[in-house]
């Protein structure tokens, strides 16, 4: 699936379109009423008319003088941590000062060592796992799984945990919509990445979206 495909299905969310009203703008813009059967610029003409109705792309920032990202041996993992906090609702403030503030809180380990010191970053690392699976769900155990499973694989873990959150009623429905989310393979749960993030965006829009009142704080 395109990134521009994956964006349009975000503002879709964002904008809070039903599904009429999405195929009547996708069609008064393009002549066309699917994504995927567009053109990449006929997609780029519809994503310019949904930012300047409001739509946010996932990662923009409307901030200036912001910190510097957080860099070391281990920012990428435990960032990742806190984007999937963030995209179940358990965080509010999806920025690394928010996540150094967490730390500091919950743990009192300096910056530099949680970056760069493989003990400090795994403490880190299991306190923020175990938050997020008392708040939001998350199974992070691998018992009794198959080394090959999908079910391994991090994205599949949160996103699992959203969609119980999104439809608790609806568990049937989870990979469908995955797979219409990243055109992918139906027979093929081994999800890419970058695929698994497309789908932990487009949940976390719907949580926050749809339910507000579940937003968590980082205290």
């Amino acid at each position: 699936m395109s990134s521009s495909i994956a964006a349009i299905h975000v503002a879709k969310t964002q904008l809070g379109l039903d599904d009429d009203t999405y195929r009547a703008k996708l069609s008064n813009i393009t002549g066309k009423t699917s994504a995927k059967a567009m053109s990449e610029s006929e997609r780029q003409r519809v994503l310019t008319v949904f930012r300047n109705e409001g739509f946010a792309p996932i990662g923009t920032s409307k901030r200036t003088g912001a910190r510097a990202k957080l860099s070391g041996k281990f920012a990428k993992k435990l960032q990742a941590l806190w984007i999937a906090g963030y995209n179940l609702g358990t965080v509010r403030d999806r920025d690394d000062a928010a996540l150094e503030a967490f730390v500091r809180r919950q743990t009192g380990i300096d910056r530099e060592r949680w970056l760069h010191h493989a003990d400090d970053a795994e403490r880190v690392i299991e306190a923020l796992k175990g938050w997020i699976a008392r708040e939001a769900g998350v199974t992070w155990s691998n018992a009794g799984l198959h080394p090959d499973s999908y079910m391994r694989h991090f994205g599949y873990k949160i996103a699992h945990a959203q969609w119980a959150i999104v439809a608790p009623d609806a568990a049937k429905d989870f990979w469908p919509v995955v797979i219409d989310l990243v055109n992918h393979d139906v027979l093929d749960r081994h999800l890419s990445d970058q695929e698994w993030i497309t789908v932990m965006n487009y949940l976390g829009d719907r949580i926050r979206k749809d339910q507000p009142n579940i937003i968590g704080t980082e205290s």
